[in-house]
């Protein structure tokens, strides 16, 4: 790598201060194809001139694809067990009551009535994807009516996978955020777009909701990351909706965001699934559009319609106004070329057909509602024979989170002991898939996590 200077122009056409940057060759080569690249007439523009020395040469290190990045070693272990009892609880759809992934059955019509349209257009999508998919996203996302819509400052590029969307944003602040390349991951969970910054070359901190001592979601420790955050970082977010913030804590929260001029980008990957109420599992957006923040929000619609094997989603922006929605929606569709030129149509359609029609909506909306009731009739279940079991300790944390994945609240210990004794495979951090227990299974689970605790108790006398 070499030292380039280089003169280049913010969103709103301003040069900025001629600088020192390290410029590595893959970052140089995709500058080049976007400066030279056909663009669409609304591009507004970034310019950079790059120098670069002659010996330049390629990072030694080996790429690791993304996909081996995030394999993990939990499934494959599972597959090659060969036990006639052996469970996976950590599947990422949801499952119905047979063992196989849950799909809405008005996509099922809806699928057929696409395949037998002869009206319909298989030409290349524009780079941005679907308008009206995109419209149908937001109207979801914040209502038809909402102050974000009505202003015309909300805005998305339909994206590939559910991925997609912070691969592209992603992209677009490693360009744009040049006073900081420090990236928050605040999730439920351990979430694989960290691995996505850090490829970039952010530096990613990762932090979790779950308090395990105390067996909760814990709202302050994301109060207390944000306080010892540096100016002007990325905070990745999702799940938020899960830590029952008190309005003095949202107060707080919005207060410490401005003051640092910290950049939210927020994860939505079920809407629905996670009270069953489409606009409560997003009403925490409307927090932060009412006090005037801008931020991007992936929003995947592969888990909530059941199509999986197609996932579509949106990577929305929302911004002050809407000439500076235009000129960051031109940049990114400007990455989204080089990334992965034009989106596939067939997951769009469906989901389009769907928001867009009243009859249809209303049943999808019944089939999530139906969807989140049978996960807590299911931790119900198993909360009560767990009671039932004698298992020591409290089960109520079962009950009190939301969503088809929560914390079982067992330690590592136990979790070992499920996956070695047991042949039931959930991660180490005990967060499961309870549209994975049935009621063929749950007698097997419930009293395997009771010996498990059992055991574990009694090996530390």
């Amino acid at each position: 790598m070499v030292a380039a200077k280089t003169w280049s122009w913010d969103l709103q056409g301003q040069r900025g201060q001629q600088r020192e940057v390290r410029v590595e060759l893959v970052r140089a080569l995709s500058v080049v194809h976007l400066l030279f690249s056909n663009s669409p007439p609304s591009f507004c523009g970034l310019i950079v001139v790059v120098f670069l020395a002659p010996d330049l040469q390629p990072p030694h290190p080996a790429y690791v694809p993304m996909a081996q990045k995030l394999e993990g070693s939990l499934l494959k272990t599972y597959k090659q067990d060969d036990n006639p009892n052996k469970m996976f609880l950590a599947y990422k759809v949801c499952m119905t009551s047979e063992g196989r992934p849950w799909v809405s059955s008005v996509v099922r019509k809806t699928r057929k009535q696409i395949a037998q349209d002869p009206s319909l257009n298989y030409e290349y999508t524009p780079v941005m994807g679907m308008k009206s998919f995109i419209q149908a996203s937001l109207n979801l996302l914040f209502g038809k009516n909402s102050q974000v819509i009505v202003e015309n400052r909300a805005g998305g590029v339909q994206t590939v996978g559910d991925s997609g969307a912070f691969q592209l944003g992603a992209q677009f602040l490693k360009t744009w955020c040049q006073n900081s390349q420090i990236v928050y991951i605040v999730s439920a969970q351990k979430e694989p777009h960290g691995l996505i910054f850090q490829d970039m070359g952010f530096t990613v901190y990762e932090h979790t909701f779950w308090d395990s001592a105390h067996l909760c979601l814990e709202p302050n420790m994301l109060l207390d990351v944000v306080e010892h955050a540096p100016h002007g970082c990325v905070f990745v977010i999702g799940s938020i909706g899960n830590c029952q913030l008190t309005p003095h804590q949202w107060t707080q929260l919005m207060t410490l965001m401005k003051s640092k001029e910290i950049f939210p980008f927020f994860d939505i990957p079920y809407q629905g699934l996670s009270t069953g109420d489409l606009e409560e599992d997003a009403r925490f957006l409307h927090y932060f559009v009412s006090q005037g923040f801008e931020f991007f929000c992936s929003q995947s619609l592969s888990k909530n319609f059941g199509i999986y094997d197609e996932g579509v989603g949106t990577l929305v922006v929302v911004a002050l106004n809407n000439q500076l929605l235009l000129r960051v929606l031109s940049q990114l569709m400007t990455f989204a070329r080089a990334l992965w030129l034009n989106p596939p149509t067939t997951g769009a359609r469906i989901i389009t057909s769907v928001l867009c029609n009243p009859a249809m909506q209303g049943e999808w909306r019944q089939s999530l509602e139906g969807v989140v009731e049978n996960v807590m009739m299911t931790k119900e279940k198993v909360k009560e024979k767990l009671r039932l079991l004698g298992t020591p300790g409290s089960w109520d944390h079962i009950t009190e989170q939301k969503g088809s994945h929560s914390y079982l609240g067992l330690n590592s210990q136990q979790v070992e002991y499920l996956i070695s004794e047991k042949h039931i495979y959930i991660p180490k951090n005990g967060r499961i898939n309870f549209t994975c227990i049935n009621s063929y299974n749950i007698d097997y689970i419930t009293s395997s996590i009771n010996e498990a605790v059992c055991f574990t108790k009694d090996s530390e006398k």
